[in-house]
């Protein structure tokens, strides 16, 4: 048995009030297709998403997460996002 922070190569830190997501694996851009849903279909402003860009980038932490953990995403639309993932592979 080993504790679960070994066992992902991601951690979560508070800073600020904010928890931030630290991973070790670069992520993958943003696809234009997310940006898109996350704007048209959730409501996200351009602001939010480029704050979320940019947090994403700083952390390497994938961009819905960053989104949830900053308060821009309730959990319902984190789960949306990710099942509009899903169906997309």
């Amino acid at each position: 048995w080993a504790p679960a922070a070994a066992a992902t190569p991601a951690r979560v830190r508070a800073t600020a009030g904010a928890s931030v997501v630290l991973s070790s694996h670069p992520q993958p851009a943003a696809s234009a297709q997310l940006l898109d849903f996350l704007q048209r279909k959730l409501g996200l402003s351009r602001s939010a998403i480029n704050l979320g860009l940019r947090q994403s980038e700083l952390e390497q932490a994938p961009l819905p997460v960053v989104l949830w953990s900053f308060g821009l995403l309730s959990l319902e639309q984190l789960q949306q996002v990710l099942d509009w993932q899903n169906a997309q592979e």
